[in-house]
């Protein structure tokens, strides 16, 4: 039974203006692949068949992009695949539409040239990837979008099945649950956004805090030392280096001044310049460039999501750079992260002293190579 978001490829497609680039079409065509129920191995296929059509671009004019290579030849460029296997998929190629058989009549591929022209040619024709490459384009932008707005649901269903558990209620061990196993499912956007706005819904009337993307907070870094606490690394209770701070390593900052404090979390922290060599200039780029940057050093998208919303989107960020700052010193930083969220949450986190003990780490080893 087809898929609802499946589509078709319609028999009488009109040819483009203009020539379509090949590669072009095959990616549009693997990121649509669901939506025209064509599985990675025909799409394999058709790349080797696109292989034998010398040019980059797709003729516009029907039967004049024919290629005609041996099954053997085929097999050989998809690495030894079988024949049988091999014709099956060139099959349904040619069943969806994508491609069209221009056979002999003894039913071999070969062509006939006149000069240096091919006059004849038997064997594939991939002219009607042409002919659908406007629906193909089309298919693979909403097959795009969908996939954005299902990442977007997975991390708030995540991010609020983890409110849910924080509340340790036995109430919500079924939704709990439920969220849980259609998150480790390739679950459909209806069935995403069902459980999204359950969730949300039901953590929102229990906990009283609705989620929402906060304002980026200013971050001042001056303040009194009884702030200068000591932040737990991991799940082992390990600690975040403190120094003890003496009056001349204090911070200067304008607190009435977001680039001020930007400006002294960016002279602080220099790590993430080895990824993003870009200068940065704002805050929002500075979020940006830690949500791209959490993956990496092993901060799952949900827990810098959650993290954003609890301490503020600037904060986090703040957060993030700080602790790839001393990414060798800690063995979990997810699980760090998510401790400093939850402190947050509480009220008792400030990202201040982290900063403080990284300008005075770079303090101490500045004077270590000058004496």
């Amino acid at each position: 039974m087809k898929h609802a978001t499946q589509s078709d490829f319609g028999r009488g497609a009109s040819f483009a203006l203009s020539s379509v680039d090949k590669w072009e079409v095959l990616s549009a065509l693997n990121t649509a692949s669901a939506d025209f129920d064509i599985s990675h191995r025909t799409l394999t296929v058709l790349k080797a068949l696109l292989t034998f059509l010398p040019d980059r671009d797709i003729p516009t004019e029907p039967g004049r992009a024919v290629v005609f290579p041996a099954n053997r030849t085929l097999s050989e460029r998809l690495n030894g695949m079988p024949e049988s296997t091999l014709r099956r998929h060139l099959a349904r190629l040619v069943q969806l539409g994508l491609v069209n058989r221009h056979d002999s009549p003894n039913r071999k591929r070969y062509a006939r040239r006149v000069g240096q022209g091919v006059e004849l040619a038997f064997g594939f024709d991939l002219s009607p990837l042409n002919g659908h490459a406007d629906q193909i384009f089309l298919t693979a932008e909403r097959a795009t979008r969908r996939a954005e707005r299902i990442r977007t649901l997975r991390d708030r269903i995540a991010l609020a099945r983890q409110q849910l558990i924080a509340l340790n209620d036995s109430r919500f061990a079924a939704l709990i649950e439920n969220a849980r196993l259609i998150l480790r499912r390739k679950s459909s956007e209806q069935t995403l956004h069902k459980l999204t706005q359950e969730m949300e819904d039901t953590a929102d009337q229990n906990t009283g805090n609705a989620i929402h993307q906060p304002e980026l907070r200013t971050i001042q870094l001056s303040g009194p030392d009884n702030q200068n606490e000591r932040h737990i690394q991991d799940s082992s209770e390990s600690k975040f280096d403190s120094e003890e701070q003496t009056s001349d390593s204090q911070i200067p900052a304008d607190k009435k001044n977001d680039d001020a404090n930007l400006h002294i979390v960016l002279d602080i922290c220099t790590e993430f310049q080895d990824y993003y060599p870009k200068p940065v200039t704002g805050w929002a780029e500075l979020v940006t460039v830690a949500e791209k940057l959490s993956p990496m050093i092993g901060i799952d998208s949900p827990v810098f999501n959650e993290a954003r919303v609890r301490m503020g989107a600037a904060t986090a960020a703040t957060s993030v750079l700080c602790i790839l700052e001393r990414l060798q010193d800690i063995r979990s930083p997810g699980a760090y992260l998510r401790k400093l969220t939850q402190k947050a949450q509480k009220g008792t986190f400030s990202c201040i002293p982290m900063l403080k003990a990284l300008e005075n780490k770079g303090k101490s080893e500045n004077c270590q190579l000058t004496t």
